[in-house]
C-alpha cells in the first residue's frame, strides 16, 4: 500500500464511538481475547491484518471502522497494523484513547501503523511518535525520505517505537532489498524493513531473501501474493514461498503483527482474506510437523 492521506472521521465520530465501546468494556462485553501462542493456528507469529485490506467497507461516506473491526473479530483476529483512514493521526488525547477502546471493543489491539512518510522536519516526525506512543503501538511502517534518517535516529531512540521502510513495487526508491539494506546500514537498529512481499514479487525480489536479510530488523510483514510479477491473488495461487517465509521469519524470532494485506475486492474482501488464513494456517501446520 501507498502512504494515505487523513480520513474523514469527525472527532465527534470517535470520541462517541470510544466512550461507547468503553462502556461495553466497563460492562464486561470484550471482545475475544488472543490466545496464546500454544493454542493458536497460527503458531509463534501475532497474525493479523493491515486495515487498508478493509476499507472499501463505508458508511455516510466515511470509513466504516466499527465493520472493519467486526470483520477483523469474524475472522478470528486480534492484531492490527492500521492505515491512516481508520485511525487518523491526531494530537488529541482523548480522541486517541477513543481509538483504542474502539479496536479493544472488538478484541483487536492496533500494534503497528502506516505507511507514513517522513522527511528532514523533525517536529513534523515527532508528532507521528507521540501518536505512536500514545496508540501503545511498537512500530511504524514508513517511506522515509534520505534527508529524514538523523531524525529518525533520535527518535526510534527516545520513543523505543521501531520504524519498519515499506518497500513499494517496482521503481520505488525502496523497490529493492539491497536498496533498504544501504539505507539502513549505518542507522539505528530499530530502523529496518517492513516486508511487503507482494511488493517485492512485483519487483522481481525475494521476500524469503528479504527475512534473512533483514533477520531481528524486520518491523513489519504485509503478507500478500502475487503471480509473474504482475497480478495480486489470494494468498497460495501467487509466487511467495509462504511455507519458507514462515520458517524465517520464526527463526527470527519475528514478534511483530504479521499483517495479512489483500488488495482486491476492496468492497467485500472477507471470503477472500479467510481462503488466505486458511493458507497460512496450513503452512504453520507444515513448520510445526
Amino acid at each position: 500500500m501507498r502512504p494515505m492521506p487523513s480520513g474523514e472521521m469527525t472527532r465527534r465520530d470517535v470520541l462517541a464511538a470510544g466512550l461507547a465501546a468503553a462502556g461495553a468494556l466497563a460492562l464486561g462485553a470484550k471482545g475475544t481475547a488472543a490466545p496464546t501462542s500454544s493454542e493458536s493456528p497460527y503458531g509463534p507469529f501475532k497474525m493479523g491484518l493491515q486495515s487498508y485490506s478493509l476499507r472499501g467497507y463505508s458508511k455516510d461516506g466515511k470509513r466504516d471502522v466499527d465493520r472493519a473491526l467486526k470483520v477483523t473479530r469474524n475472522l478470528g483476529l486480534h492484531y492490527w497494523e492500521s492505515y491512516r483512514d481508520h485511525f487518523p493521526v491526531t494530537d488529541d488525547a482523548a480522541r486517541i484513547a477513543g481509538y483504542r477502546a474502539l479496536a479493544q471493543s472488538f478484541g483487536v489491539t492496533v500494534t503497528g501503523f502506516g505507511v507514513n512518510p517522513f522527511g528532514k522536519d523533525h517536529e513534523a516526525n515527532r508528532k507521528l511518535f507521540e501518536f505512536g506512543k500514545r496508540m501503545g503501538l511498537n512500530y511504524l511502517s514508513a517511506d522515509p525520505t534520505p534527508d529524514s534518517f538523523d531524525s529518525l535516529d533520535k527518535l526510534v531512540e527516545e520513543y523505543g517505537i521501531a520504524v519498519g521502510i515499506h518497500n513499494h513495487g517496482p521503481g520505488h526508491r525502496y523497490d529493492k532489498i539491497d536498496k533498504i539494506a544501504d539505507a539502513i546500514k549505518n542507522h539505528h537498529e530499530k530502523i529496518g524493513c517492513c516486508i511487503d512481499t507482494g511488493h517485492f514479487l512485483r519487483s522481481r525480489e525475494d521476500p524469503v531473501r528479504a527475512a534473512e536479510v533483514f533477520g531481528k530488523r524486520i518491523y513489519g510483514v504485509h503478507l500478500k501474493d502475487v503471480k509473474d510479477a504482475t497480478t495480486f491473488t489470494v494468498l497460495g495461487a501467487g509466487d511467495l514461498r509462504t511455507v519458507d517465509l514462515l520458517k524465517t521469519l520464526a527463526k527470527a524470532n519475528y514478534s511483530y503483527c504479521l499483517a495479512l494485506e489483500y488488495e482486491e475486492h476492496p468492497e467485500d474482501p472477507e471470503a477472500d482474506l479467510q481462503a488466505c488464513l486458511k493458507t497460512v494456517r496450513e503452512a504453520v501446520a507444515k513448520i510445526n510437523a
